[in-house]
C-alpha cells in the first residue's frame, strides 16, 4: 500500500497571525495549559522549537497514547506555513514508517482564518494503514482544535 494522504480544514474566527501563534508557534505554552484533559505538556527537547527542533508532546493520564515526538520540518511565519513530521510514539502505530502533517492558516473573508492540513501517512514496507485509525485521529484533532479556538475567543486579550 502507498502513501495515504488525507486533507482536512478547520474555519476559525480568528485571524491567522493569532492562530497560528496560538497553535502552532506557542503550543508548547498554550495547549497544555488550554487543554490539560487532553495534553500533559508540549516540551521543545531539541532546537530553538524553529525548523529542525524535536517536540514531544505528553498526553494525560488515560488517553491511548502516551506520547509523540514530532519533528519541525518547515516553519514560514510570514505565510504561516508549519510543517512537521511524527517520527515516534508510544505506542506508535503499527504498520507506519511516520506521519507527516503540512499545515498553512489562510485568511478568510470574514477576517478570520483557515487552517488546511495535509497529512501524509507512510506505511511500512507493504502495510495496509487503517482509515478508521485516520478517521479517529480526524475527530481528536478537531475535537482538539474547537476547545482551543472557543478558549481564545473567549480570552481575546490573553494571547496577544
Amino acid at each position: 500500500m502507498g502513501v495515504v494522504t488525507n486533507q482536512t480544514e478547520f474555519p476559525s474566527a480568528i485571524p491567522p497571525a493569532k492562530l497560528f501563534k496560538v497553535f502552532l508557534l506557542d503550543a508548547h505554552k498554550t495547549i497544555p495549559k488550554i487543554v490539560p484533559q487532553a495534553i500533559k505538556s508540549i516540551e521543545i527537547i531539541e532546537g530553538d522549537g524553529g525548523s529542525g527542533s524535536i517536540k514531544k508532546t505528553t498526553f494525560a493520564e488515560g488517553k491511548d497514547i502516551k506520547y509523540i515526538k514530532h519533528k519541525v520540518d518547515f516553519v514560514d511565519k510570514d505565510n504561516f506555513i508549519y510543517n512537521y513530521t511524527a517520527i515516534e510514539a508510544d505506542p506508535w502505530l503499527e504498520g507506519l514508517e511516520k506521519v507527516s502533517y503540512e499545515t498553512q492558516i489562510v485568511p478568510s473573508p470574514d477576517g478570520g482564518s483557515i487552517s488546511k492540513c495535509t497529512t501524509k501517512y507512510y506505511p511500512k514496507g507493504d502495510s495496509k494503514i487503517d482509515v478508521d485509525k485516520i478517521k479517529e485521529g480526524e475527530l481528536k484533532a478537531s475535537g482538539l482544535f474547537k476547545a482551543v479556538e472557543a478558549h481564545v475567543l473567549a480570552n481575546p486579550d490573553a494571547y496577544n
